[in-house]
């Protein structure tokens, strides 16, 4: 295997020291309802070239499915079809400007994903029956050589989508036995008759792959890193699960006897249940981590370093009977430690991974992400109230936030009353903690915060648009342990202007990490 084709960046230390944001592709703004990866993302490249801020990173990019998460995607190795710009679809004629005018209507300020989804899905399906026409063009040859280089997996999630709409979009352990159980006779016949609809998920991932590809190299151009995110696990109803059950701790018929979830922590008093599978690390370990490596050989083609989400589960994992209705009630089980990681970089170079290490973490925890020279997180939020909390203590090879895309916004949380994790009396404490560090007021704490984080001895200081913007609650994108009202948020053209520009710009260069 050629290890260069497929390395990222090996560490966040050869960068030097750089500023950054998060920002998800949906919350990017834009004239079709949501953010996409063509004509939003280039434009968000060029603000953060404006700003002086040389890393995005962004959450997870699989299709998504009921609560519209991206850590529960449909598949590890898919795009989510939302996301592909209509600008580029129109350049290349696969449709028309008359035809995409309806999402015009669409709200700027959030995503209404149930009138955008049938809407997008419709002229998604245009563009592809347009495209497929072309026998001979340079648009199929490249659609040829994508389904050729994606043949591990795209088949496969092709099939699934088609039988998830067959059977009205339920869990695949709920279709039909012949499905469930992959029957060859079965999915011959429904590959036959649903031919059109597979063509159109096939179309539509390879023209997701082209303007990922086309963003990455623009955005390369423009001096900006990418840090894609992975999710550790996959979801139980997804297109790996159904096709590839034997690395998953589940029957036949799909059915989990443990499943995933982080004990009680800040963000719930409860836990976190999150349901996904476990993975059968012995299976994982005898076959020399290859799935792994695939799946890190693909994130590798689309971000030059990765935020790896849940670390810790590679040391232990919280494991909670299928029965429970929380996380409570788990146990630590062993991960596969450092040979998963020593197995990728044999396999793929320089692994360039970002280690959340959040929540419970333990002596074997720091030992794994220090033996293999990952950098770590640091969230201000959760450290800067604590009046022994030193900012000069802070790793030089660790990511320094202000918050993460499961934290309110900074003003938000300063202002914030109190909840299930922090009585009112601990939230002032932190405010006026905070106060004293920062010299400032509330009005200018996100900003404040950003200074504190962009002055840490951290290689990387990353700050979600939202603090950059100074916006409070309203603008929250994910509140962890709830299924609705997440991941809607969207910024406004307006609100990135020249003068907010120029005061990033100024606090980059005051800190010293001009790209």
């Amino acid at each position: 295997m050629n290890k260069s084709k497929h390395m990222m960046s090996s560490s966040i230390l050869s960068m030097g020291r750089r500023a950054g944001v998060v920002m998800h592709i949906t919350s990017l703004p834009g004239e079709h309802g949501i953010g996409d990866i063509g004509e939003s993302a280039h434009a968000f490249v060029d603000a953060l070239v404006d700003m002086d801020l040389g890393v995005w990173q962004f959450l997870p990019l699989g299709p998504t499915a009921y609560g519209d998460s991206p850590y529960q995607p449909l598949s590890a190795f898919a795009g989510n079809a939302n996301l592909i710009g209509l600008h580029q679809l129109i350049e290349l004629g696969l449709l028309q400007e008359t035809e995409v005018a309806q999402l015009s209507s669409l709200p700027s300020d959030h995503v209404d994903y149930g009138q955008l989804i049938p809407a997008k899905r419709g002229l998604l399906r245009q563009a592809a029956a347009r495209l497929l026409s072309r026998s001979g063009s340079g648009l199929m040859a490249e659609f040829e050589e994508f389904l050729h280089r994606e043949r591990r997996w795209v088949s496969d999630y092709a099939l699934f989508r088609v039988l998830k709409t067959r059977h009205g979009e339920r869990p695949w352990p709920e279709w039909a036995s012949s499905f469930v159980h992959r029957e060859a006779a079965a999915l011959k016949t429904v590959a036959a008759e649903e031919r059109d609809a597979i063509n159109t998920v096939l179309v539509t991932q390879f023209l997701f792959d082209r303007q990922w590809r086309e963003l990455k190299l623009y955005a390369a151009s423009h001096g900006v890193t990418l840090l894609g995110d992975i999710p550790i696990y996959i979801a139980l109803d997804s297109a790996d699960a159904w096709a590839n059950r034997e690395m998953l701790l589940i029957d036949d018929d799909g059915r989990p006897s443990y499943v995933a979830g982080v004990p009680p922590d800040y963000f719930s008093s409860d836990g976190q249940l999150w349901g996904n599978p476990l993975y059968d690390w012995d299976m994982h370990r005898r076959t020399g981590y290859r799935w792994w490596i695939e799946r890190m050989k693909h994130v590798g083609r689309q971000s030059d370093l990765v935020r790896v989400d849940h670390f810790r589960g590679f040391e232990s994992f919280w494991s909670v009977p299928y029965s429970e209705a929380t996380a409570k009630n788990g146990e630590w089980w062993p991960g596969p430690g450092g040979a998963i990681f020593d197995a990728m970089s044999g396999a793929l170079g320089s692994l360039g991974i970002v280690a959340e290490d959040l929540g419970v973490i333990t002596p074997e925890v720091d030992a794994l992400r220090l033996g293999q020279g990952f950098p770590g997180m640091v969230v201000l939020q959760f450290e800067v109230g604590d009046p022994e909390f030193e900012l000069d203590a802070v790793e030089r090879n660790s990511v320094c936030y202000t918050g993460t895309h499961d934290n309110d916004t900074t003003l938000g949380w300063f202002l914030g009353t109190g909840n299930d994790t922090r009585t009112a009396e601990q939230v002032e404490e932190t405010r006026q903690v905070v106060l004293e560090r920062t010299g400032g007021t509330s009005d200018s704490v996100p900003h404040d915060m950003i200074e504190l984080a962009f002055s840490s001895p951290a290689a990387l200081a990353v700050a979600p648009m939202q603090d950059y913007l100074g916006l409070g609650s309203e603008a929250r994108l994910n509140t962890p342990g709830t299924t609705s009202g997440n991941w809607r948020w969207r910024m406004r053209e307006e609100q990135i202007d020249s003068e907010l520009a120029e005061t990033i710009s100024d606090m980059v260069h005051a800190a010293s990490r001009v790209p």
